[in-house]
């Protein structure tokens, strides 16, 4: 039974990309079967609902200690996983805070799934990718264009909030928060074919898409939210960015603020994963490792638990969205002051995207991430300010994130 909002009858020719996280051997032989969609205003549990339909369609999301079992089907018909799809706003909401401004793609869900089932080698269904909006092969596009990038915030309007952060910190509310600015900008032709683009950056651990009905999302994210696979469950917060030179990697070891900001968040994911039922003891597997995205030195860790008992993916939704590296902690605290911050919502940006299969759950966090709707490509970038951040500094960081994104939406590298 489908339980979403919307359902669709067809699925046209699907994009070349594929969910992230789906099983490498089935991207080319699996199609997608039914949906699942619920908007902030459907009201709700977002988690419990979309659990739900997840499990009405086979997938072992009320007992996840199943995934540890290493079986996965390989018949035509039968259920190969589900992309998931989780927005910022619905990640607030399952943690029980506040979901923030005002979203600038009302037309994309705040959660989507997409069931995936077998198909027979060659059949039309092709790709293993997410569904794309059925294409006119009659009316070409017109040539790929971008115009100009419009920010919903000045430079200056973004280190104002910085100093609202550090003030909030020096009183006491919270120890970090993390900023996030939004820009948009109009576009002609095939934005699946730029989009495309955006998937392959180098570092992009989850590179893939999902789109729907007028609406396409892109990610290119190298974090983990939460991965459940061998009986564990895993995160791997990163915080702490520097120019991908040597000079920028001494500067990330020996920086003081960047690792107590990156210690917080570590803490803050282990208090996460400590909140779930049916999970042992919480321990970090690597902590501030050094690794590259796209011309940038990141600092990641590796926090996990084994299940020892039952746990369900509704749980695991509300204790991990939002994830903590891109709130600030305390999080509900953290959400609190994003949400009288930021000008406008997070968007599909900062939330979660990725598979959740038979024998697995990987959810990459979507940062790095880019939506196509309504003629706009809208992008998100931030960072994490604490009581010593310099506030250009912040504002900068945050352009350097979005600059490999934007430089490759117009065409480049």
């Amino acid at each position: 039974m489908f339980h979403g909002r919307r359902r669709y009858d067809h699925f046209p020719t699907p994009a070349q990309t594929g969910p992230p996280g789906s099983p490498a051997s089935c991207l080319h032989r699996h199609r997608p079967s039914s949906r699942f969609e619920w908007y902030l205003s459907d009201g709700g549990d977002p988690a419990e609902l979309v659990t739900a339909w997840l499990a009405s369609n086979g997938l072992p999301v009320r007992n996840l200690i199943r995934s540890a079992i290493p079986f996965h089907p390989i018949d035509e018909d039968t259920v190969c996983g589900s992309a998931l799809y989780v927005s910022a706003a619905a990640g607030s909401v399952m943690a029980g805070g506040m979901p923030g401004g005002v979203t600038p793609v009302p037309g994309i869900p705040d959660v989507a799934a997409v069931l995936y089932v077998h198909h027979t080698q060659g059949s039309e269904a092709g790709s293993g990718s997410t569904p794309a909006p059925r294409a006119h092969p009659e009316s070409a596009p017109p040539p790929w264009e971008l115009g100009s990038w419009v920010p919903s915030w000045t430079r200056q309007e973004h280190a104002n909030a910085v100093g609202a952060v550090r003030a909030a910190i020096a009183r006491g509310d919270v120890y970090q928060v993390n900023v996030v600015g939004h820009a948009s900008a109009p576009y002609t032709g095939d934005a699946v074919a730029a989009l495309q683009r955006v998937t392959r950056i180098p570092g992009a651990r989850y590179g893939g898409m999902m789109a729907g009905d007028n609406w396409h999302i892109a990610t290119a994210s190298p974090e983990t939210l939460v991965e459940i696979r061998a009986g564990r469950v895993i995160t791997r917060p990163i915080k702490g960015t520097r120019p991908a030179t040597v000079k920028g990697r001494a500067e990330l070891l020996a920086s003081d603020k960047e690792r107590a900001e990156h210690v917080m968040i570590v803490d803050l994911s282990r208090n996460d994963l400590a909140r779930l039922p049916g999970v042992g003891p919480v321990r970090v597997d690597e902590l501030f490792g050094v690794r590259e995205w796209s011309g940038l030195w990141q600092a990641e860790s590796q926090v996990s638990a084994p299940i020892t008992g039952t746990l369900e993916l509704s749980a695991v939704l509300r204790a991990m969205c939002p994830g903590g590296s891109v709130t600030g902690a305390p999080k509900l605290a953290a959400l609190n002051e994003i949400a009288h911050l930021e000008p406008v919502g997070r968007g599909v940006s900062m939330g979660a995207l990725g598979w959740v299969g038979t024998d697995h759950v990987d959810l990459g966090l979507t940062i790095r991430t880019v939506a196509a709707t309504d003629g706009r490509l809208h992008l998100w970038a931030g960072g994490g300010i604490t009581i010593d951040s310099d506030p250009w500094a912040e504002v900068d960081e945050a352009a350097a994130k979005a600059g490999p994104l934007r430089a490759i939406l117009a065409g480049g590298r």
